[in-house]
C-alpha cells in the first residue's frame, strides 16, 4: 500500500485553565491514537495544536486572577504543553495563538481577503455595557437561551444544549460585567457572507460527505437548512490580534477566525514546506474535535479556506460528544472536573490506565458517564485481570521453565489451538485497521483486548505448569519427558511472540505500556524499528535465546480507598464551590444596587394588573418555559414564563399573580407571550409571585 500523508490537529484549548477528562475524551486522546496508528503505518503525519490564548476567556480568568491577559497565557500554555507531553499525547508541535508567526499568519490570511473584496462591511448595533463604556463580546453578555430557557446562557452558546446562539437570540441579555441591562449602539465590522456560500456547503457536506458520523452531518445540515446568516470576523476589544486596517483601531480578529488559523501557523512553524501539508490535494485533513466545536470546523473554517483558495478542505471531521463526570455536567466553573495534571501527580506513572480508561468510555456517539469505579474496574478486571495476567504468567513461566530466554519454536507441535490463535491476531489486525478507517476509536480498543483474551485462553488450555516441575518434565520415559519439554517450550515460544505482537497492538493506545513491555525483552533500542504495524503477525519479533528480564507487574490493582479519596475530593470541590455560590448570590441581593432613577411619568406608563392562571403547561423542548393562562376578568392572556424549574403546572393554577399588561408582545420558542408576571428572588435564588396580600378581583389596577 502506498503511504499516505496526513494532517491531524486536535481542537485547541484554551489557555484560561488546566486540562480535564473531558478535554482528553474529546478530541487529544482519540486524536493521538488516530496519529501513532498512521506513523506506525509509515505513512507521513504532522499532528498539530496549540493552546488559544486570545477571546474572553483568557479576560475573564485575567480579572479573576487580578493579572494580565498575557500572564494568563503564559501559565496555562506551560501547564496544558506539560500535562499533555507526561501523557503521552505526541504533537508534532504544540504551538500558542500569542506567537507571532501566529499573528502574522493571522493578519496576512485577513488582509488577503479583504484585499480580494470578500468581506461584508458594514455597521450594525451590538451590546453595549454603559456601566464600564465598552462594547461586549459574546462571553460577557448572558441571557435566557430561547431553545431551551436556560436563564445562564452565554452569547455564543448554550453550555446546557449545546446550541450555537448569537447575542441578540438571548432572551432578557445582561452585562457578565456590571448585571446591567445593555443598550445597543452602532459599530463597524467585518463580516464572512456565509450565505453566499450556502449551495457550495450544501454540495460539498450534504451531497459529497455523507460518511461523517451522525452527528456531524445532522448538526451541518441543521445549520444549512436553517438558511446562514453573515458572521462577523472582527470584534471591538482590547486584547487580541489587531484588525489590519488603518481604519479599524480598537477591533481585532474574532477568536474564531484568528485560531484555527493556528493550525496553519502552527505548521509554519516546524517546516518550511508547510505547503506539501496545506496545499497539496492529496493531504488527508483530519480535524478532531468535541461537538460544540463542530460549526467552525466544518462550516465557518472550510470557508475561509475556499474563500482565500488554495488550501485543502477538512476530509473528516470525527467530533465526539461530551464526557460527563459521576452523572453529572464537567463544569470548569464549578470546579467539577478530573484535571489532568493532578490525576498524574496522584497516579504516578499510571498514564495508559487513564488513557486506556478514556478510550474504552469515549463519546462517540452519545454522552457517556466517567466514574471512579469504572475506573478501578476496568484497571482491575481488565487490564490486571486480562492484559497484566497473559503477560506476566508469560514471562515468569519462561524463567521457570527456559532459563529466562526466548525458547525455540518446536514447529512440529504446533496445533490447531496455535492456528487459532494467531488466526485472532490476524483478524484483530484488520478489525483494528477497519475500526480506525472510521475513526471507531473505542471498537478499535476492544479488538486489542480480544487479542489480550485469546492469550490468556491459549495458555490456560494448554496449561504448561502441568507438564513440568522445576527443571523436570513430567513422563514416565526420557521420550514422554522430552515430548513434554518441547510442547512447554513451544507453548510460551507463541505468548512471548504475541506478547511482542500485542505491544505493537497496542501502541497507539497504551504507548507506555508497549514500551514498558518490549524492555523486558533488552531490544528497547530498536523499539521504534520493531514498532511497525506491517510487523503484526510475525512469529519471529523475539529472536530466540534472547534473554528476559525479571518480569515487573504491567498494571498495578487500584484500591477502595484510592476510588474513596478521589470521590471525597469530588465532594470537597462540590461543596466549595456550592458555599461560593451561595456567598455570591447572597451578597448579589443584600448590595444589589439600585437602578438609575426614573421619572414618575415613567413609571405610571406601567399598567400593572392583578390576574388569575386558570391553565399552566410546559413549553416543548424548553426545561424553564411554562405556557400560562392568566384571566385578567376582561379578557385572557398567553403569557411565557421562565418558572419550570421552580414550579409545576398542576401547582400554580389558580394562583393569583401580578402581570405588566401593556409591554409588547413576544414570541419565545414559537409562542406569543403577551405580557410579564413578576416575580421576586430569594437569596436562595427561589422565584416568588408577587401577588396581592388577599384575593382581588381579575383585572384590578396595582397602584
Amino acid at each position: 500500500m502506498s503511504k499516505q500523508r496526513f494532517l491531524i490537529t486536535a481542537a485547541l484549548p484554551y489557555a484560561n485553565g488546566p486540562i480535564h477528562i473531558g478535554h482528553l475524551a474529546g478530541c487529544h486522546l482519540p486524536a493521538d491514537i488516530f496519529a501513532r496508528y498512521r506513523r506506525m503505518q509509515g505513512d507521513d503525519v504532522l499532528f498539530i495544536c496549540g493552546t488559544d490564548e486570545h477571546g474572553v476567556p483568557i479576560t475573564i480568568a485575567a480579572k479573576k486572577e487580578n493579572t494580565t491577559p498575557q500572564a494568563v497565557a503564559d501559565k496555562y500554555h506551560e501547564l496544558i504543553d506539560v500535562s499533555l507531553y507526561k501523557f503521552g499525547i505526541s504533537f508534532d508541535n504544540f504551538s500558542r495563538t500569542t506567537n507571532q508567526v501566529h499573528k502574522d499568519t493571522a493578519a496576512e490570511f485577513f488582509t488577503h481577503l479583504y484585499d480580494k473584496g470578500l468581506f461584508i462591511e458594514k455597521e450594525e448595533e451590538q451590546f453595549f455595557d454603559e456601566q464600564n463604556q465598552q462594547f461586549l463580546a459574546d462571553r460577557y453578555i448572558m441571557g435566557t437561551c430561547p431553545k431551551c430557557g436556560n436563564d445562564r446562557a452565554y452569547g455564543d452558546q448554550c453550555e446546557k444544549c449545546g446550541s450555537t446562539l448569537n447575542p441578540r437570540d438571548l432572551i432578557n441579555p445582561r452585562s457578565t460585567l456590571s448585571d446591567a441591562a445593555l443598550v445597543l449602539k452602532p459599530t463597524k465590522h467585518w463580516y464572512i457572507p456565509l450565505d453566499q456560500y450556502e449551495a457550495w456547503l450544501r454540495e460539498w457536506i450534504l451531497e459529497g460527505h455523507k460518511e461523517w458520523k451522525t452527528n456531524v452531518y445532522g448538526q451541518c445540515k441543521s445549520w444549512i437548512d436553517g438558511g446562514l446568516q453573515a458572521r462577523a470576523v472582527t470584534r471591538d476589544l482590547d486584547w487580541g490580534i489587531p484588525v489590519p486596517l488603518a481604519d479599524a483601531k480598537g477591533k481585532v480578529l474574532y477568536v474564531w477566525f484568528d485560531a484555527p488559523i493556528g493550525y496553519i501557523s502552527a505548521t509554519k512553524e516546524i517546516t518550511n514546506d508547510w505547503k506539501k501539508y496545506w496545499c497539496n490535494e492529496d493531504t488527508h485533513l483530519i480535524h478532531f474535535l468535541g461537538k460544540d466545536n463542530i460549526v467552525f470546523h466544518c462550516i465557518i473554517f472550510p470557508t475561509m479556506l475556499k474563500m482565500h483558495g488554495g488550501f485543502v478542505l477538512p476530509e473528516n471531521v470525527p467530533a465526539n460528544e461530551f464526557l460527563n463526570l459521576e452523572g453529572d455536567k464537567i463544569s470548569t466553573s464549578r470546579n467539577w472536573a478530573v484535571w489532568l495534571h493532578e490525576y498524574l501527580e496522584e497516579f504516578p506513572e499510571q498514564q495508559d490506565v487513564l488513557r486506556y480508561v478514556l478510550a474504552a468510555n469515549a463519546p462517540e456517539t452519545k454522552d457517556n458517564d466517567f466514574t471512579w469505579k469504572d475506573f478501578q474496574d476496568r484497571n482491575n478486571s481488565e487490564l490486571v485481570a486480562i492484559l497484566g495476567n497473559f503477560f506476566n504468567r508469560s514471562l515468569v513461566l519462561a524463567h521457570k521453565f527456559c532459563g529466562g530466554r526466548i525458547p525455540a519454536h518446536h514447529v512440529l507441535f504446533d496445533g490447531p489451538l496455535e492456528e487459532q490463535l494467531w488466526g485472532e491476531v490476524e483478524a484483530g489486525k484488520q478489525k483494528i485497521e477497519a475500526a480506525m478507517a472510521q475513526y471507531k476509536i473505542r471498537e478499535a480498543l476492544q479488538e486489542m483486548m480480544n487479542v489480550a483474551r485469546a492469550g490468556n485462553k491459549y495458555l490456560t488450555e494448554l496449561e504448561p505448569w502441568k507438564k513440568a516441575k522445576g527443571e523436570y518434565y513430567v513422563g514416565e520415559t526420557e521420550e514422554d519427558q522430552l515430548h513434554n519439554k518441547y510442547l512447554v517450550e513451544n507453548c510460551l515460544f507463541h505468548c512471548l511472540q504475541l506478547s511482542a505482537n500485542l505491544s505493537i497492538l497496542m501502541y497507539p493506545f497504551m504507548p507506555f505500556t508497549a514500551k514498558k513491555m518490549l524492555l523486558h525483552f533488552n531490544i528497547d533500542k530498536r523499539a521504534n524499528e520493531l514498532l511497525k504495524w506491517e510487523h503484526i503477525g510475525r512469529k519471529d519479533l523475539l529472536s530466540t535465546r534472547y534473554i528476559i528480564n525479571n518480569p515487573v507487574l504491567l498494571f498495578k490493582k487500584v484500591e477502595d480507598e484510592q476510588i474513596a479519596a478521589q470521590m471525597e475530593k469530588l465532594n470537597q470541590q462540590k461543596m466549595a464551590s456550592a458555599a461560593a455560590t451561595a456567598v455570591v448570590k447572597e451578597e448579589s441581593v443584600a448590595t444589589e444596587p439600585l437602578k438609575a432613577e426614573i421619572a414618575f411619568d415613567d413609571f405610571a406608563k406601567m399598567d400593572l394588573r392583578v390576574g388569575t392562571i386558570i391553565e399552566a403547561e410546559r413549553v416543548p423542548k424548553a426545561d424553564k418555559l411554562l405556557k400560562l393562562t392568566v384571566d385578567l376578568g376582561f379578557e385572557k392572556r398567553t403569557v411565557v414564563s421562565g418558572i419550570a424549574a421552580h414550579y409545576a403546572p398542576e401547582d400554580i393554577i389558580g394562583q393569583q399573580v401580578t402581570l405588566l399588561a401593556n409591554l409588547a408582545p413576544r414570541k419565545m420558542r414559537g409562542v406569543e407571550s403577551q405580557g410579564m408576571i413578576l416575580m421576586a428572588e430569594d437569596a436562595d435564588g427561589k422565584l416568588q409571585f408577587m401577588q396581592p396580600k388577599d384575593t382581588t378581583s381579575n383585572g384590578s389596577s396595582v397602584a
